[in-house]
């Protein structure tokens, strides 16, 4: 399995590398933060390693994947995890060419060059599995700022079109697409503010008396990745509590 990601090793990111390894999988994590990302392979163990890796860069995606495939002969997996945000709030007005830009280059550019090296090498063995982190702002609108949906829509668009283009070298292609989730992409925020977070995203969601962890949805990409879902494919995987099947109008609904 190779599992990439820019910003951060935190939370969805970690959780996913954790459970992948844990289940019998040799992970490659791959990161531009070098001495978090040996430190993490490092405490997860034996099968577990770490490659310098900018998402953005098509010859660091290239080389990964061979050397990846080079050390162990193949890859099964690819999970394209690497996600930023331009700002937590904000309507068009208050977006920038630079947080198009920005959100763009890793959520995107980033997805795609890992599925095209990954495609590489799968189609000959026709078989694998590429995954990709969206959102469920692709199923409900207004979650998030317009650069960041628009990044997260694009990226549901290439998992369409790639489980269309590669389903008949037998290699499935999936999203998983979370609620709102407290991670460390919130920068550095106190455990008491992350719980205080916590508790209102879970208020605002449909699902009462659950909170989304990032465990849910690195436990979401295991079954994708799994012989389980050994049929499943161009399926965009919504890990939220129902929330995108509600229509706000009829709340409360107490009183139904």
């Amino acid at each position: 399995m190779l599992y990439h990601n820019l910003e951060t090793l935190k939370d969805v990111k970690i959780n996913a590398a954790r459970l992948f390894h844990a289940n019998g999988a040799r992970v490659v994590i791959a990161d531009i933060q070098d001495e978090l990302g040996r430190s993490t392979a490092e405490k997860l163990g034996e099968n577990a390693y770490f490659a310098h890796c900018d998402v953005s860069n098509e010859d660091d995606i290239r080389n990964l994947v061979d050397a990846t495939v080079d050390k162990h002969g193949k890859l099964d997996i690819m999970y394209n995890n690497a996600g930023v945000l331009d700002k937590p709030f904000g309507g068009i007005l208050d977006s920038t060419t630079s947080d198009l830009d920005k959100v763009i280059r890793v959520n995107l550019v980033g997805a795609f060059l890992g599925a095209k090296h990954a495609a590489r090498v799968m189609i000959p063995r026709r078989r694998g599995c590429i995954l990709f982190t969206a959102s469920a702002c692709t199923a409900v609108a207004g979650l998030a700022t317009h650069p960041y949906a628009a990044s997260k829509y694009a990226i549901w668009g290439l998992a369409r079109n790639l489980a269309a283009e590669v389903g008949e070298f037998g290699i499935r292609v999936n999203c998983v697409s979370p609620y709102a989730v407290v991670t460390g992409m919130a920068g550095g925020i106190s455990e008491a503010d992350a719980a205080q977070a916590e508790e209102m995203v879970s208020e605002m969601g449909n699902l009462k008396g659950h909170i989304l962890k990032a465990e849910d949805v690195a436990m979401a990409a295991l079954y994708l990745a799994s012989e389980e879902a050994h049929y499943v494919s161009g399926l965009n995987l919504l890990v939220d509590g129902g929330f995108s099947v509600v229509n706000p109008s009829l709340f409360p609904r107490s009183n139904l």
